[in-house]
Protein backbone atom coordinates (compact mmCIF):
# COMPACT_ATOMS: atom_id res chain seq x y z
CA UNK A 1 0.00 0.00 0.00
CA UNK A 2 2.86 2.35 0.93
CA UNK A 3 4.55 1.48 -2.38
CA UNK A 4 1.54 2.67 -4.40
CA UNK A 5 1.20 5.78 -2.24
CA UNK A 6 4.79 6.73 -2.86
CA UNK A 7 4.36 6.12 -6.57
CA UNK A 8 1.21 8.27 -6.62
CA UNK A 9 3.01 11.05 -4.74
CA UNK A 10 5.91 11.02 -7.24
CA UNK A 11 3.43 11.25 -10.11
CA UNK A 12 1.64 14.19 -8.48
CA UNK A 13 4.93 16.03 -7.90
CA UNK A 14 5.91 15.45 -11.54
CA UNK A 15 2.53 16.67 -12.82
CA UNK A 16 2.69 19.81 -10.67
CA UNK A 17 6.21 20.54 -11.94
CA UNK A 18 5.10 20.22 -15.56
CA UNK A 19 2.14 22.56 -15.01
CA UNK A 20 4.38 25.09 -13.26
CA UNK A 21 6.97 25.06 -16.08
CA UNK A 22 4.25 25.51 -18.70
CA UNK A 23 2.77 28.40 -16.74
CA UNK A 24 6.13 30.15 -16.46
CA UNK A 25 7.49 29.59 -19.95
CA UNK A 26 4.50 29.30 -22.26
CA UNK A 27 2.38 32.27 -23.36
CA UNK A 28 -1.41 32.01 -23.88
CA UNK A 29 -0.95 31.62 -27.63
CA UNK A 30 1.33 28.65 -27.13
CA UNK A 31 4.64 30.39 -27.90
CA UNK A 32 7.55 30.08 -25.51
CA UNK A 33 8.16 33.26 -23.51
CA UNK A 34 11.89 32.98 -23.95
CA UNK A 35 11.50 32.68 -27.74
CA UNK A 36 13.26 35.53 -29.50
CA UNK A 37 10.83 38.02 -31.13
CA UNK A 38 10.89 38.15 -34.92
CA UNK A 39 13.42 40.64 -36.27
CA UNK A 40 12.61 42.18 -39.66
CA UNK A 41 15.60 41.60 -41.93
CA UNK A 42 14.73 44.39 -44.37
CA UNK A 43 17.02 47.41 -44.31
CA UNK A 44 13.99 49.59 -44.96
CA UNK A 45 10.26 49.00 -45.28
CA UNK A 46 6.82 50.59 -45.29
CA UNK A 47 3.30 49.19 -44.95
CA UNK A 48 0.43 51.62 -45.42
CA UNK A 49 -3.29 51.68 -46.02
CA UNK A 50 -3.34 53.85 -49.13
CA UNK A 51 -7.13 54.18 -49.10
CA UNK A 52 -7.32 55.69 -45.61
CA UNK A 53 -3.74 57.06 -45.80
CA UNK A 54 -2.75 55.33 -42.56
CA UNK A 55 0.75 53.95 -42.03
CA UNK A 56 0.78 50.62 -40.22
CA UNK A 57 4.53 50.08 -40.13
CA UNK A 58 7.71 51.87 -41.08
CA UNK A 59 11.41 51.16 -40.88
CA UNK A 60 13.79 53.70 -42.39
CA UNK A 61 11.02 54.81 -44.73
CA UNK A 62 13.12 57.67 -46.15
CA UNK A 63 16.39 55.73 -46.28
CA UNK A 64 17.99 55.57 -49.72
CA UNK A 65 18.11 51.99 -50.96
CA UNK A 66 18.87 50.25 -54.25
CA UNK A 67 15.61 49.66 -56.14
CA UNK A 68 16.68 46.65 -58.25
CA UNK A 69 13.77 45.50 -60.43
CA UNK A 70 11.12 47.41 -58.49
CA UNK A 71 12.34 50.11 -60.91
CA UNK A 72 10.14 48.43 -63.51
CA UNK A 73 7.03 49.72 -61.74
CA UNK A 74 8.02 53.22 -62.81
CA UNK A 75 8.84 51.97 -66.31
CA UNK A 76 5.41 50.34 -66.57
CA UNK A 77 3.69 53.48 -65.25
CA UNK A 78 5.25 55.70 -67.92
CA UNK A 79 4.51 53.19 -70.69
CA UNK A 80 0.87 52.98 -69.62
CA UNK A 81 0.65 56.76 -69.60
CA UNK A 82 2.34 57.26 -72.98
CA UNK A 83 1.60 54.29 -75.26
CA UNK A 84 -1.43 52.40 -76.50
CA UNK A 85 -1.48 48.78 -75.36
CA UNK A 86 -1.98 47.62 -78.95
CA UNK A 87 0.84 49.71 -80.39
CA UNK A 88 3.47 47.58 -82.17
CA UNK A 89 7.05 48.37 -81.19
CA UNK A 90 10.35 47.15 -82.61
CA UNK A 91 13.37 45.83 -80.71
CA UNK A 92 16.65 47.58 -81.46
CA UNK A 93 20.08 45.97 -81.48
CA UNK A 94 20.79 47.68 -78.16
CA UNK A 95 17.71 46.08 -76.62
CA UNK A 96 19.27 42.63 -77.12
CA UNK A 97 22.26 43.43 -74.88
CA UNK A 98 21.00 43.64 -71.23
CA UNK A 99 21.80 40.86 -68.80
CA UNK A 100 19.11 38.34 -67.80
CA UNK A 101 16.43 38.08 -66.69
CA UNK A 102 15.21 38.55 -70.28
CA UNK A 103 13.01 37.15 -73.04
CA UNK A 104 15.88 37.31 -75.55
CA UNK A 105 14.34 39.75 -77.99
CA UNK A 106 15.89 39.80 -81.45
CA UNK A 107 16.92 42.92 -83.29
CA UNK A 108 14.04 43.98 -85.54
CA UNK A 109 11.52 41.77 -83.73
CA UNK A 110 8.12 43.37 -83.18
CA UNK A 111 5.76 43.08 -80.22
CA UNK A 112 2.60 44.69 -78.97
CA UNK A 113 3.12 46.93 -75.96
CA UNK A 114 0.72 44.85 -73.86
CA UNK A 115 2.83 41.71 -74.36
CA UNK A 116 6.07 43.44 -73.41
CA UNK A 117 4.42 44.78 -70.25
CA UNK A 118 3.64 41.21 -69.24
CA UNK A 119 7.28 40.30 -69.90
CA UNK A 120 8.42 43.33 -67.91
CA UNK A 121 6.35 42.66 -64.79
CA UNK A 122 6.10 38.85 -64.73
CA UNK A 123 9.44 37.72 -66.13
CA UNK A 124 11.18 40.96 -65.06
CA UNK A 125 12.63 41.06 -68.56
CA UNK A 126 15.42 43.63 -68.77
CA UNK A 127 15.42 43.60 -72.57
CA UNK A 128 11.67 44.28 -72.67
CA UNK A 129 12.25 47.38 -70.55
CA UNK A 130 14.72 48.74 -73.11
CA UNK A 131 12.35 48.12 -76.03
CA UNK A 132 9.54 49.90 -74.19
CA UNK A 133 11.69 52.81 -73.04
CA UNK A 134 12.97 53.40 -76.59
CA UNK A 135 9.39 53.23 -77.91
CA UNK A 136 8.31 55.95 -75.46
CA UNK A 137 11.26 58.33 -75.63
CA UNK A 138 13.43 57.35 -78.59
CA UNK A 139 16.28 56.29 -76.34
CA UNK A 140 16.62 54.78 -72.89
CA UNK A 141 18.64 57.79 -71.72
CA UNK A 142 15.78 60.18 -72.54
CA UNK A 143 13.32 57.77 -70.97
CA UNK A 144 15.32 57.80 -67.70
CA UNK A 145 15.01 61.58 -67.61
CA UNK A 146 11.26 61.15 -67.94
CA UNK A 147 11.29 58.60 -65.11
CA UNK A 148 13.05 60.96 -62.75
CA UNK A 149 10.83 63.88 -63.69
CA UNK A 150 7.69 61.78 -63.15
CA UNK A 151 8.99 60.55 -59.80
CA UNK A 152 9.44 64.11 -58.57
CA UNK A 153 5.95 65.02 -59.76
CA UNK A 154 4.55 62.14 -57.70
CA UNK A 155 6.36 63.44 -54.62
CA UNK A 156 9.11 60.81 -54.79
CA UNK A 157 11.81 63.38 -54.17
CA UNK A 158 14.48 61.02 -52.89
CA UNK A 159 14.55 58.75 -55.94
CA UNK A 160 16.90 58.70 -58.90
CA UNK A 161 16.79 56.12 -61.65
CA UNK A 162 19.78 55.30 -63.86
CA UNK A 163 18.07 52.94 -66.31
CA UNK A 164 14.68 51.45 -67.12
CA UNK A 165 15.17 48.09 -65.40
CA UNK A 166 17.12 48.53 -62.16
CA UNK A 167 20.26 46.71 -63.26
CA UNK A 168 23.44 47.86 -61.45
CA UNK A 169 24.80 51.09 -62.88
CA UNK A 170 28.42 52.23 -62.69
CA UNK A 171 27.94 55.65 -64.27
CA UNK A 172 24.94 56.99 -62.33
CA UNK A 173 24.05 56.31 -58.71
CA UNK A 174 20.47 55.10 -58.51
CA UNK A 175 18.31 54.88 -55.43
CA UNK A 176 14.82 55.10 -54.04
CA UNK A 177 13.16 54.93 -50.62
CA UNK A 178 10.30 52.78 -49.33
CA UNK A 179 8.08 55.86 -49.12
CA UNK A 180 8.93 56.96 -52.66
CA UNK A 181 8.26 53.50 -54.07
CA UNK A 182 4.96 53.44 -52.21
CA UNK A 183 3.99 56.65 -54.06
CA UNK A 184 5.09 55.25 -57.44
CA UNK A 185 3.28 51.95 -56.92
CA UNK A 186 0.13 53.75 -55.79
CA UNK A 187 0.13 55.70 -59.06
CA UNK A 188 0.60 52.50 -61.09
CA UNK A 189 -2.40 50.92 -59.37
CA UNK A 190 -4.65 53.51 -60.98
CA UNK A 191 -4.21 51.57 -64.22
CA UNK A 192 -6.44 48.49 -64.43
CA UNK A 193 -4.08 46.74 -66.83
CA UNK A 194 -1.24 47.05 -64.32
CA UNK A 195 -3.39 45.38 -61.66
CA UNK A 196 -4.34 42.64 -64.13
CA UNK A 197 -0.70 41.87 -64.88
CA UNK A 198 0.52 41.70 -61.26
CA UNK A 199 -2.30 39.25 -60.47
CA UNK A 200 -1.20 36.91 -63.27
CA UNK A 201 0.78 33.72 -62.54
CA UNK A 202 1.40 32.52 -66.09
CA UNK A 203 1.16 34.12 -69.50
CA UNK A 204 2.18 33.20 -73.01
CA UNK A 205 3.02 36.15 -75.23
CA UNK A 206 4.15 36.24 -78.83
CA UNK A 207 5.93 38.47 -81.29
CA UNK A 208 3.94 39.69 -84.26
CA UNK A 209 5.78 37.02 -86.28
CA UNK A 210 4.40 34.33 -83.99
CA UNK A 211 7.35 33.49 -81.72
CA UNK A 212 5.74 32.35 -78.48
CA UNK A 213 7.29 33.06 -75.10
CA UNK A 214 6.05 31.47 -71.88
CA UNK A 215 6.19 33.65 -68.77
CA UNK A 216 5.93 32.77 -65.08
CA UNK A 217 5.62 35.43 -62.41
CA UNK A 218 8.65 36.01 -60.17
CA UNK A 219 6.24 36.85 -57.34
CA UNK A 220 6.34 33.60 -55.36
CA UNK A 221 3.51 34.77 -53.12
CA UNK A 222 1.10 34.09 -55.96
CA UNK A 223 1.97 30.41 -55.56
CA UNK A 224 1.97 30.17 -51.76
CA UNK A 225 -0.95 28.38 -50.14
CA UNK A 226 -1.85 31.42 -48.04
CA UNK A 227 -5.31 32.73 -47.15
CA UNK A 228 -4.82 35.75 -49.41
CA UNK A 229 -2.39 36.89 -52.11
CA UNK A 230 -0.08 39.85 -52.39
CA UNK A 231 0.30 41.30 -55.87
CA UNK A 232 3.35 43.25 -56.92
CA UNK A 233 6.89 43.37 -58.27
CA UNK A 234 9.96 41.62 -56.94
CA UNK A 235 13.54 42.78 -57.25
CA UNK A 236 16.96 41.33 -56.53
CA UNK A 237 20.61 42.09 -57.12
CA UNK A 238 23.56 41.04 -55.00
CA UNK A 239 24.02 44.59 -53.73
CA UNK A 240 20.32 45.39 -53.28
CA UNK A 241 19.40 41.98 -51.83
CA UNK A 242 15.75 40.95 -52.07
CA UNK A 243 13.08 43.63 -52.58
CA UNK A 244 9.35 43.77 -53.14
CA UNK A 245 6.61 46.33 -53.62
CA UNK A 246 3.01 45.23 -53.82
CA UNK A 247 -0.48 45.37 -52.41
CA UNK A 248 -3.25 43.39 -50.80
CA UNK A 249 -6.76 44.29 -49.72
CA UNK A 250 -8.17 44.82 -46.24
CA UNK A 251 -11.90 44.93 -46.68
CA UNK A 252 -12.43 47.54 -49.36
CA UNK A 253 -9.08 49.19 -48.67
CA UNK A 254 -5.85 48.89 -50.66
CA UNK A 255 -2.76 48.31 -48.52
CA UNK A 256 0.70 48.73 -50.04
CA UNK A 257 3.89 47.18 -48.70
CA UNK A 258 7.46 47.82 -49.84
CA UNK A 259 10.55 46.07 -48.43
CA UNK A 260 14.17 46.54 -49.45
CA UNK A 261 17.47 44.87 -48.61
CA UNK A 262 15.90 41.69 -47.23
CA UNK A 263 17.53 38.41 -46.36
CA UNK A 264 14.12 36.93 -45.46
CA UNK A 265 11.82 38.74 -47.87
CA UNK A 266 8.68 36.59 -47.67
CA UNK A 267 8.92 36.05 -43.91
CA UNK A 268 9.39 39.78 -43.38
CA UNK A 269 6.30 40.56 -45.43
CA UNK A 270 4.17 37.95 -43.69
CA UNK A 271 5.25 39.19 -40.27
CA UNK A 272 4.68 42.88 -41.03
CA UNK A 273 1.29 42.34 -42.65
CA UNK A 274 0.02 40.12 -39.84
CA UNK A 275 1.45 41.93 -36.82
CA UNK A 276 0.98 45.55 -37.85
CA UNK A 277 -1.92 45.35 -40.27
CA UNK A 278 -3.88 42.67 -38.49
CA UNK A 279 -4.23 40.84 -41.80
CA UNK A 280 -4.03 37.08 -41.63
CA UNK A 281 -2.10 35.39 -44.42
Amino acid sequence: MNFFSRKKQRFLRWAIAVIFINFIFITPDGEAKNKQPYSVSARAAIFSNSTKVVRYYGKNVHKQVLPASTTKVMTALLVLEKLSLNKVVTASERATTPQPSKIYVRSGEKFKVRDLLYALLLKSANDASVVLSEAVAGSEARFVKMMNKRAKKLGARHTRFANSNGLPSKKIRQYTTPYDMYLIFRAALKHDFFKTIVKTKYKTISSTAGRKIKLRSHNKMLFFDWKRKLYGKTGYTKAAKACFVGYLTKGDDICIIAVFGCTRRWSDIKHIVRKYGGISL
